[in-house]
């Protein structure tokens, strides 16, 4: 049985942020104003707080990988990049291994997403098997399961755009990448959701634009299973109506009132998983609302068709 954990939506600040000029003149000048005065940042005054309990928890129980899906910062400053890679633990060899792609705030404005700020603070949990030494996609192996890393993300101009793309080359990559790998059951890790909780595709301006393609490449390529954030309220389907396998959306980690993290526990074709809230009157994480999902995988993808692999990898 391999162990992972899942969380996303951190939303980390910094008392001081590195504002140039020209930040005026981007997202970043309505996106503080959002966080000043409209209540982003009451939402996320026990951010810093809950993170450090989350990551106390997660070295206490162990898993096999920690899985990040994305918005490590609020508005993609190096200072809020550096705090959360420093209280997620990220380069800390008592936090059990990662693996970590970008959210839209994290590529809040052009200039973050080309400076490679995210990446740079989270590289320990950015290794793996890639195509053509390109960045994204990477695949890490955690026992007999590959677990995909996809930035779909972009940097936006307007305020209003909160949308995402993993772009054809990337996609082709995903594509290369998935058949290239040895069988195991795959899980898919992206910021961007498959759909909202009530099933219907996310607007064009605040979801993922080439949602249908790389549901395709995903399917094509043995996906079992795929995992996001971005939505701040947890929610998954066993059976997504805009996809042929299970959809797992675990929330925001640290919003106020929202607080929680998922964990799977995969053995074969069925995933048991199990969503963990923070109960602040205790000041812990506690055991939430619990299901199990049946995972699509192809023959020879199972452990017992094929006999345990050789070793449980991190990737190059």
């Amino acid at each position: 049985m391999i162990r992972l954990a899942h969380l996303s939506d951190i939303h980390i600040t910094a008392p001081a942020l590195e504002w140039q000029r020209g930040d005026w003149f981007t997202k970043r000048y309505p996106g503080w104003v959002n966080f000043r005065w409209l209540g982003r940042r009451f939402r996320f005054r026990m951010a810093d707080e809950v993170l450090a309990i989350l990551v106390a928890d997660l070295r206490q129980r162990r898993p096999d990988r920690i899985l990040f899906s994305g918005d490590a910062t609020a508005m993609g400053f190096e200072s809020e990049f550096r705090r959360a890679a420093e209280v997620l633990g990220v380069a800390d060899p008592q936090t059990p291994p990662g693996l970590a792609v970008p959210g839209n705030h994290d590529y809040y404005t052009r200039g973050v997403a080309a400076s490679g700020l995210f990446e740079r603070y989270f590289g320990p949990w950015l290794k793996g098997e890639r195509i053509d030494d390109a960045v994204y996609p990477f695949a890490q192996r955690a026992g007999h399961v590959w677990l995909v890393g996809v930035n779909s993300c972009t940097g936006n101009l307007w305020p209003w755009d909160a949308g995402g793309s993993i772009g054809r080359a990337q996609l082709e990559r995903l594509r290369r990448l998935l058949d290239s790998l040895e069988p195991g059951p795959r899980v898919l890790v992206t910021h961007y959701p498959v759909s909202l909780s009530s099933g219907h595709r996310e607007r064009r301006t605040h979801g993922l634009r080439d949602l249908d393609e790389a549901v395709r490449v995903a399917a094509e390529g043995g996906v079992s299973l795929w995992v996001h954030g971005h939505r701040h309220t947890p929610y998954h389907f066993a059976a997504s109506p805009l996809a042929p396998f299970p959809v797992v959306c675990a929330g925001s980690a640290t919003q106020s009132g929202l607080w929680s993290y998922t964990e799977y526990r995969i053995e074969d074709d069925r995933c048991q998983v199990q969503r963990r809230a923070f109960d602040p009157h205790q000041g812990r994480f506690a055991d939430a609302e619990a299901f199990e999902l049946r995972l699509p995988v192809r023959k020879g993808d199972l452990l017992s068709e094929r006999g345990a692999p050789s070793s449980a990898s991190g990737g190059r």
